[in-house]
């Protein structure tokens, strides 16, 4: 990509420009740090005996650790695609409709996954006759069938087809089976509250792609909607308004603005490098100016917000706005060094989990879920504390982005 974009004669050449752009490396790179991150830490979480920073900070402390802002990347990143993928799709086409449908379709699909894995332990084998650990391995690979990325070969179509079916039918059948126990001793079927990570984000997907879709053609749209977005965030969190904290999410997707300010974000930093924002920032230095001036700004806003709180658990406005900044720099420099300078050689190891991110994502899943049914538990009990337990962690990433890197030579692929 070149270091120098000239400038645009109007908002929609300027989204032109992001449509055909060429693959913007950065983000794949953000994208596969942030999983590869994302994997260290959900291991080391079960790890005793290391500072208090390396683990989420608790929700009545102020404070935040790297840990905290993981999370919040991924979302930034999520917003960073959304006008790209959406704009491509319109261009294709032309129907709101029919993108209405495909976010809505994707949404659902996170939902399902999330509530899969938040639901696994819950479940009672009394009640659907097998374990739940199965149950879940079962549920999941019919997730890999149906979303699985299959090749155009007109040749093998018929027997894509039926994996595909084959897919939603193993999965359907898995969800209709499922039953747990209630703390009042009730049958029940899944657990809706909590719909674990990928549910959030799907949430926080839908919600961000209809703010953009209805607002699209109004360039500084993303600035005005992450203000106020922040704006609920900080009203929710003072109790000055309560509906956000009491309202579920499938019927306020936005929650309390907190996860939606930081995919706005996304969108706003995305708009500026890449889309509708980008011909007022012409130059390599015009836009680096402007994303530090953004990221400045974020960290400020969080200061002066610090009285409500700094905490991921409680989700308050100075956690978004900082995990806004960091992520704002991050990429900006990530952005210089991938595809300014071209210097990509280093990124190997994260190119699956970033291009893969799905696949990525469920591997550590499939593992506990296989090690859980057939009892394997040496590894975690025989190096679980101080730096054996890190060294572990390390060991298993590197294990889990190995496999990822396998299998997506061999073409397993998760899209929805």
């Amino acid at each position: 990509m070149s270091t120098m974009i000239e400038p645009m004669k109007s908002s929609a050449i300027a989204t032109e420009t992001a449509i055909h752009a060429p693959r913007v490396v950065s983000i794949d790179v953000f994208r596969g740090l942030t999983m590869t991150l994302m994997i260290f830490v959900n291991e080391l979480a079960g790890v005793t005996g290391l500072p208090w920073w390396n683990y989420h900070a608790p929700a009545k402390m102020d404070a935040m650790t790297y840990v905290d802002m993981v999370f919040p990347a991924f979302l930034f990143i999520v917003g960073m695609t959304i006008p790209i993928a959406l704009e491509r799709r319109l261009q294709k086409n032309s129907s709101m409709s029919s993108t209405f449908r495909h976010v809505l379709l994707r949404t659902v699909a996170l939902i399902i996954l999330g509530l899969i894995l938040a639901n696994a332990e819950q479940g009672n084998r009394n009640l659907f006759g097998i374990s739940t650990n199965l149950w879940a391995i079962l549920s999941l690979f019919g997730a890999v069938l149906l979303w699985n990325v299959y090749g155009r070969s007109e040749r093998y179509r018929v027997l894509f087809n039926v994996l595909r079916f084959a897919g939603l039918a193993l999965m359907l059948t898995m969800l209709l089976l499922f039953r747990r126990t209630t703390h009042q001793g009730h049958i029940a079927w899944l657990n809706i509250s909590y719909p674990e990570i990928l549910g959030l984000i799907g949430y926080t997907y839908l919600s961000v792609s209809i703010l953009y879709l209805a607002t699209r053609r109004w360039q500084w749209a993303p600035l005005v909607w992450l203000v106020v977005l922040t704006a609920l965030c900080a009203f929710s969190t003072a109790k000055w308004i309560s509906f956000p904290r009491t309202t579920p999410l499938y019927l306020w997707p936005l929650g309390n603005g907190a996860m939606a300010s930081i995919s706005m974000a996304g969108v706003l930093l995305s708009s500026l490098f890449l889309g509708k924002l980008s011909h007022r920032w012409p130059t390599l230095r015009h836009k680096t100016i402007g994303a530090i001036a953004f990221a400045l700004l974020s960290l400020l806003w969080g200061w002066l917000l610090t009285p409500l709180g700094i905490s991921k658990i409680r989700a308050t406005p100075t956690w978004c706005l900082y995990s806004i900044g960091s992520s704002v720099l991050c990429f900006t420099l990530l952005y210089w060094i991938c595809d300014v300078k071209k210097w990509n050689r280093w990124t190997a190891f994260t190119r699956p989990a970033g291009e893969n991110t799905l696949l990525t994502y469920l591997l550590p899943d499939f593992y506990y879920f296989v090690t859980a049914a057939v009892g394997l538990t040496y590894f975690t009990t025989h190096a679980n504390e101080g730096l054996s337990g890190v060294i572990r962690c390390i060991i298993f990433t590197a294990l889990i982005l190995s496999i990822s890197a396998l299998l997506t030579r061999c073409r397993l692929r998760l899209q929805l």
